[in-house]
């Protein structure tokens, strides 16, 4: 599929504010001066080429009451294909990927359940015999990405400013059911909390009431178009890694996560001697030159603050299937 003007316009504009309404599409298309079918035409058309991976509601893990960690392996070459399709079993394993460094396998597992977490890692050492590095996450400095594509289809990011004002909010077993109905993505329909609807037993005027609740404090991070940044060329992407001083990691990560250039920032613990590391930053960039760079500009802010610090450059996604926490 070719990326024409339009394409660029609807991945530009619908990252986020996706209108929760009886009839959104309708609503959204007015931002583009077309019609409710031809932006669902478009949207259908983004998924099926790859450009996106998918559209609907982001949820904030914590804020539902799940559970998530970062783990990584240090795997030897010779088993590394035998020791990918054993992570990859799991279900509670989202996201893998290769990365160059001695801990060269990272993945991210998530549980409606702390004790999955466990249990899952246990597992994988049990069935790998292997042992499992654990990342928990310590701070959450920034998380989200927001791509942006000039009309040479060219690419740079920029952050999403949250509100500070979140209001607190307990999920109950309605919402989790609309969680549960919508993680894996809105239907592409005319009215698709209509079709959310159908699955839940509720009307489509408590689904949107809801859905604007968790919206407004934080339990949706937002809810739109979730672009594939390898498709759309930032395929240099590092995880970069600095060791600082923990008593001012605070304040250093919250530097770092303030960034455009950082999807995610967050303090997780060392694995002394092998990982000296508890700042992690990922970084993107069209490739890993540039991603060098604005892990220079990290450098710089960090300066004599950073004893020591690597890139652990992704070469290969080994599953990816986005987090189900309920």
């Amino acid at each position: 599929m070719y990326l024409d003007s339009l394409s660029i316009k609807i991945i530009n504009r619908l990252q986020g504010g996706f209108p929760i309404s009886h009839k959104p599409f309708a609503d959204a298309a007015k931002w583009f001066d077309i019609d409710e079918d031809t932006l669902i035409q478009k949207v259908d058309q983004l998924l099926k080429s790859g450009y996106l991976t998918r559209f609907g509601p982001l949820f904030d893990a914590d804020k539902i009451g799940g559970a998530f960690t970062l783990a990584a392996l240090k795997t030897p070459e010779k088993d590394f294909e035998r020791i990918s399709k054993i992570v990859n079993s799991f279900d509670a394993v989202a996201h893998n990927y290769q990365r160059d460094n001695e801990l060269n396998m990272w993945f991210v597992i998530a549980s409606d359940k702390s004790k999955n977490i466990t249990t899952t890692i246990n597992a994988i050492q049990e069935a790998s015999g292997l042992e499992v590095y654990n990342f928990p996450k310590i701070r959450e400095f920034y998380i989200g990405l927001w791509l942006d594509i000039d009309s040479n289809g060219c690419v740079s990011t920029s952050s999403i400013k949250s509100p500070n004002n979140l209001l607190s909010y307990k999920v109950d077993k309605i919402d989790k059911e609309i969680i549960k109905a919508s993680q894996s993505g809105l239907p592409l329909s005319i009215n698709p909390y209509q079709e959310l609807s159908k699955e839940n037993r509720l009307t489509s005027d408590e689904i949107i009431s809801r859905l604007k609740n968790m919206l407004e404090c934080g339990v949706v991070r937002r809810i739109g178009l979730v672009p594939n940044h390898y498709k759309l060329g930032l395929r240099g992407n590092g995880m970069s890694v600095w060791s600082v001083d923990d008593s001012m990691a605070e304040d250093l990560g919250e530097q770092i996560g303030s960034l455009d250039f950082v999807s995610h920032a967050y303090q997780r613990p060392r694995h002394l001697p092998l990982w000296p590391y508890n700042l992690f930053a990922m970084v993107h960039g069209q490739d890993r030159e540039e991603v060098k760079v604005k892990v220079g500009k990290i450098s710089e802010i960090l300066g004599s603050k950073c004893q020591k610090h690597d890139v652990l450059f992704s070469s290969k996604i080994l599953k990816k299937t986005g987090m189900r926490l309920v």
